[in-house]
Parts: C-alpha cells; sequence; structure tokens
C-alpha cells in the first residue's frame, strides 16, 4: 500500500475507484440537501444545473434551464461571487447574496483537477429565506455595509477633488452615533433624502447633531464629489449677510478687493450649501435668497450680470420657523420653499439608550485632543447621566465629560464627580436614570419555540394573501414582499 502522501493519482485502482465514489457521492447528498446548486466551468459559464435551482431562474429572467446553460454567470446571477472564486482558487463558504430573486445564504467551493489546477467552482444555495432565523446578522450586514459605501464616498472625494479638500464633507452617517429606534429612523429618514435634490429642513434643538446630518447626507448623495459649504447665518452681521451669500462684484465699494469676492452660492457650486440657524435670518435677505433659489442665480452687489449657480441647500434651525411665519418675522413664501423635506433630529432624552455610545466617541475624542486618557465613567455615572434632561443635548454632554475629565485626578469619573459638574453648570435634575420596569409574565400561548410562532404567523399570511388576489400566485408574491421563488419554497415546506 502506497504511503499517506502519495498523491490521489498514485492511489491503486481500487482506492482511485473509492475515491470518485466519495467524491459522487457528496456531490449527490450537496445536490439534493441544498435549495439549488450549479456549476461553471474555468471560464465562469454555466454548464450544469440541477433541478432544485429551476424554481429561481423566473425570477432572474429565465424560463428554463437550457435558457439559462452557456451564459457567463455574472450576466444571468446578479452580485455573484464566482468569478473571484475561480481567479483565487479559495472558497467563499458562507456568504449571503441578495439579488432580484433574493436574499440567499450560499456557498461557492472552487473545483480543481489531479494537477490542483481551477477547472471551474461549484454555487450552493444553502437556504432561500434567512429573514427569520437570520435577521439579527442581515440587519447588521446591511448597516455596515451602508456605513462601509459612506466611507468609500467620502475618501473618494477627497482623492478625486483636491480643489475642495477644505470644503468637503466631515462627516459621514456612520458619525451619528446612536442604535435607539429615534436614532435609527432619523438617519433612515436622512439616508432617503440624500438621494433627493429637493431642500432639506433640518429642525431640533441646539446641539442635537443638525451640522453632522447635513455633512453626512451631502456625503451620501450625488454631489458627493462635489464642495460642501456651509454659513452660520446667526454669526455673521447682518450687514455682511448679503455679501456672504451672493459675493461682491471687483471695486463694488471702496475698499472692496479689486479682483472680487465669490459668495457662498458660487462656492457651493456644482455641491451643497448649508444654512445653518435659517430663522436668524433677516427679513431683507430672506426675500433675496428665496428670488436665487426660485431663479437658480445670483446677482453679486455692485454687479448688473446675474451667475447661474447649481447647488443643493439644506437649512437648518433650532427655532419654531412656524411660530415666526405666523409673527411675520419669517416669510411664508421662504418657509414652504425650504421645508419640502422636514427631518426632526430627536433631542438627546428621546435616546438616552445611546449616551453610552456617545459617551465613549465623545470621551475619545476628548482624550485625543487634550493628549490625556480616555475618560471611563462608572456605571453609576452613566446612569445619572442617562437620568438627565441635557438641554443643550450632545453638545451638553460632551461639556460635562469635557469639565469632569480635566477636574479629576483619575481616568475613573464617578457618580459624586459629574454630579458637581451638573450643580455647576445649573442643571436641577440629578436622580439616575429609573432601572426598566419587571416585565410582565408573556401569555401561555406565546411561551412556545420561537420558530412555531414564526411558521404560524407566515402560514396566516400567505393564506390571507392567496385569498386577496384569488390565488394569484404573482400578485400574492408582490403584496408579501416576497420573491415567486421564496412564496413557493413556503408553500411546499409550509412548516419551514
Amino acid at each position: 500500500m502506497p504511503s499517506a502522501a502519495a498523491p490521489p493519482s498514485a492511489l491503486p485502482l481500487d482506492a482511485q475507484g473509492i475515491l470518485e465514489l466519495a467524491a459522487r457521492s457528496m456531490f449527490h447528498l450537496f445536490s439534493s440537501i441544498s435549495q439549488g446548486m450549479f456549476l461553471v466551468d474555468r471560464d465562469a459559464r454555466i454548464v450544469w444545473v440541477n433541478e432544485g435551482y429551476r424554481r429561481f431562474l423566473p425570477d432572474l429572467g429565465f424560463s428554463s434551464i437550457d435558457q439559462f446553460l452557456g451564459h457567463l454567470v455574472e450576466e444571468v446571477i446578479p452580485n455573484t461571487q464566482m468569478r473571484r472564486v475561480l481567479e483565487t482558487g479559495e472558497p467563499i463558504l458562507i456568504d449571503l447574496l441578495t439579488n432580484k430573486a433574493g436574499t440567499f445564504v450560499v456557498s461557492r467551493i472552487p473545483l480543481r483537477d489531479e494537477a490542483g489546477q481551477v477547472i471551474g467552482a461549484i454555487g450552493i444555495v444553502l437556504f432561500d429565506h434567512p429573514e427569520t432565523t437570520l435577521q439579527p446578522l442581515i440587519s447588521k450586514f446591511a448597516m455596515l455595509q451602508r456605513e462601509l459605501d459612506d466611507a468609500r464616498r467620502e475618501l473618494a472625494s477627497q482623492r478625486s477633488n483636491p480643489l475642495y479638500a477644505q470644503r468637503r464633507a466631515k462627516h459621514t452617517f456612520a458619525s451619528f452615533v446612536g442604535t435607539s429606534p429615534a436614532a435609527t429612523e432619523i438617519k433612515r429618514q436622512a439616508r432617503r433624502a440624500a438621494q433627493s435634490s429637493s431642500p432639506v429642513l433640518l429642525l431640533g434643538e441646539t446641539g442635537t447633531g443638525k451640522e453632522l446630518l447635513a455633512h453626512a447626507i451631502h456625503a451620501a448623495s450625488p454631489r458627493a464629489h462635489g464642495p460642501f459649504v456651509g454659513i452660520n447665518i446667526a454669526a455673521v452681521p447682518d450687514t455682511l449677510l448679503e455679501a456672504e451669500f451672493f459675493g461682491v462684484a471687483p471695486g463694488a465699494y471702496t475698499g472692496a478687493d479689486r479682483k472680487g469676492r465669490d459668495g457662498k452660492f458660487r462656492l457651493a457650486h456644482g455641491g451643497t450649501l448649508f444654512l445653518d440657524e435659517i430663522g436668524d435670518m433677516p427679513l431683507a435677505v430672506q426675500a433675496k435668497l428665496l428670488r436665487a433659489l426660485q431663479e437658480g442665480e445670483i446677482e453679486p452687489l455692485g454687479s448688473n450680470r446675474l451667475q447661474p449657480f447649481d447647488a443643493r441647500v439644506i437649512a437648518a434651525t433650532s427655532r419654531d420657523l412656524a411660530a415666526l411665519v405666523r409673527e411675520g418675522r419669517f416669510r411664508e413664501d421662504l418657509y414652504y420653499r425650504l421645508n419640502v423635506l422636514p427631518l426632526r433630529v430627536p433631542p438627546l432624552r428621546e435616546r438616552r439608550s445611546d449616551i453610552p455610545a456617545l459617551v465613549e466617541v465623545l470621551g475619545e475624542d476628548i482624550a485625543l485632543r487634550a493628549g490625556t486618557a480616555q475618560p471611563e465613567p462608572t456605571p453609576d455615572a452613566l446612569a445619572l447621566l442617562a437620568g438627565q434632561h441635557w438641554r443643550g443635548n450632545i453638545r451638553e454632554l460632551r461639556n460635562v465629560l469635557e469639565q469632569a475629565a480635566m477636574r479629576s485626578d483619575t481616568q475613573q469619573l464617578d457618580a459624586a464627580q459629574l454630579a458637581e459638574v451638573l450643580r455647576a453648570s445649573g442643571v436641577a435634575q440629578l436622580a439616575p436614570a429609573a432601572p426598566p420596569p419587571e416585565a410582565a409574565p408573556l401569555p401561555a400561548d406565546l411561551l412556545r419555540p420561537l420558530g412555531e410562532q414564526v411558521a404560524e404567523l407566515e402560514r396566516r399570511a400567505i393564506a390571507a394573501a392567496l385569498a386577496a388576489t384569488g390565488g394569484n400566485k404573482l400578485a400574492t408574491a408582490r403584496l408579501l414582499g416576497i420573491s415567486r421563488a421564496t412564496l413557493y419554497g413556503r408553500l411546499e415546506n409550509p412548516d419551514q
């Protein structure tokens, strides 16, 4: 008998036959237990499809296996990684694949000849309805993918647009810390707003992160490669505001620059103009701003020439604009021009569960800027922070942390130290956050395995949808928001 180190080709015929039989058995096993399987050759052309894969073909645009065979895999299966497996020779054992046929958990395994050369690959659909069993993993994967896309867009903007190096977005949605329902919802709304070209109006108390969200919306928008230009209206004297907006023509007045000066609208051309504290704008400038937004052109001070501009406007205010309109202090027509996509940024007291994560991020930034160790609040200190009203929101939270860190002789911050800083800041409420109430006992019908309850709920939903559509499976799948392949799988295996 040959040694164990000998290659398969050197084994006796009976042993070679056993290996071939084992390979065929494993192949048939994978084919039978998987939801679908196919093979590609070394050129990434599909050469074989098993019967289970047939049910995915209609959603991929094919009516038969014969039509499907012979195509390059990336031409017929969107988002596939099969070519990567062929090129690297490395398997991808567990992966999530999402395309127009649905979301799948898949494996991709290279095939090699006796010399070790890659001659093809196997694609296996392990199961095609991970929405229930893998929902937490899928949600986390989707969130990480979005944050990675945000970071890539920001990096691409920085590299490809050196002229705008000083006028690019400094934050992405990954910078908006928080996973509370309120934080998650405002990020969801802001991501949708980023894909529009309409004006955005950010409403919320001071210190909630409106400017950070404005940066993130720009970074996630089609204008990410353009400049991000911001102006704090409350910080500019009324007499200079018009020049800041529209620019100054050469020699417009005594002492004016002989070359003239571009205003913020021109600087933001091709990108985003962020108008912070829009509620503090004088009425006289409001009329000119409205005309600029309506006409898409500006007239610099001292000039008779109109200059076109192309900038998406994001405005923000901590004031009640609707009340200012009723009082006659803000133009109603400008309000409606800006209030196209209003987003209310939640105050910190509505997202208390985000405070530990915010403390971690703020503490790290404070330590980096001060060159000191990162402050570490004790559990009692975190509970105290979570119990405050936070009139200044995240900005006030940072201020309290920074003061406490500067006063402390150690890295650790306890509740007594933070309470002292809060008292000095004039905060009346010092009670720690109350512990959550005890959960009520679950009804008896819920004390069953979760899988059984989910399966029963799915069966009821499918039955109701079929009844509502008169048994039309395509309409039923659309009504339920799933692919036809997934619906067929549920009908064939109602307990899975």
